[in-house]
């Protein structure tokens, strides 16, 4: 037995010298980095530049940023900005920086039975409770559901956004597929609605409202919350996406010709 787990240790050691263990981190992120397919592009790119793996769980962004909290993650790449500022607040992790840009849009079908289609989304969720019309709410504290409570609010209808409005405690990719489906009007972000398959009779309806704008956030979960976070590869990732290099990476992201996010960070 002791021969076995010697042979064993010696296997480890040279597959680690090899780079065949290779390094990895753990990104707790929101659904549309993914469900865009931003990190298709992003995630190979910081592997030849790092030798790092990242392993991304995407989720709602409020899920994701209780997984930071419990240390479930080494890195959060997220975009609900109070929420982001909260948890550094709270010192949970190190330092919030801003990463990229994109906006939300409202869709709905080609016909727009309430006359939505226009640049007021609170107008457009006035017109959508009056008439009791169909309405996908992702429910699930995600970033994008973060802003359409939001919006709501803005509106004085929290609470009371018509009989048509259904809540699926779903990411952004089923909540189209819903709104697809039902012929429903539903807030997305622009980068998973780029890369969303099935359209059906849906089409951007409102859009270029100054409150659609959507900042995404990256921050190193704090180790010295959590001891066993991986820092500095952690900080690695962090440093490369705000960098030149993976500012350039997500620039280059395109879908049929348009630019699905906009790198903003500040050094």
């Amino acid at each position: 037995m002791k021969a076995v787990v010697k042979l064993a240790l010696v296997a480890t050691s040279v597959l680690v010298s090899m780079g065949v263990l290779a390094q990895s981190i753990v990104v707790a992120s929101t659904t549309s980095t993914e469900q865009s397919g931003l990190f298709s592009v992003l995630l190979p790119a910081f592997k030849k530049a790092s030798g790092i793996d990242v392993k991304v769980v995407a989720l709602g962004t409020g899920q994701a940023i209780d997984m930071g909290r419990r240390g479930d993650a080494d890195v959060l790449f997220v975009h609900d900005k109070p929420a982001e500022e909260k948890v550094v607040a709270e010192g949970f992790a190190v330092k919030r920086l801003e990463v990229m840009t994109n906006d939300f849009v409202v869709v709905g079908p080609a016909a727009d039975p309430v006359k939505v289609k226009g640049r007021d989304v609170v107008d457009a969720l006035k017109k959508i409770a009056g008439a009791h019309a169909g309405f996908i709410s992702r429910g699930d504290k995600s970033g994008t559901h973060a802003a359409e409570l939001r919006f709501w609010q803005i509106a004085d209808l929290a609470g009371k956004q018509g009989s048509g409005y259904k809540s699926c405690g779903c990411g952004m990719g089923p909540a189209l597929n819903m709104a697809s489906s039902t012929g429903a009007y539903v807030l997305t972000d622009r980068g998973t609605w780029l890369n969303f398959k099935n359209r059906g009779e849906l089409k951007v309806l409102v859009e270029g409202d100054l409150r659609l704008f959507n900042q995404y956030g990256v921050m190193l979960v704090n180790p010295a919350k959590h001891p066993h976070v991986k820092a500095v590869d952690g900080q690695k990732f962090v440093d490369w996406v705000t960098g030149s290099t993976g500012q350039a990476t997500i620039a280059s992201y395109k879908i049929g010709g348009e630019q699905l996010f906009f790198p903003n960070a500040v050094k």
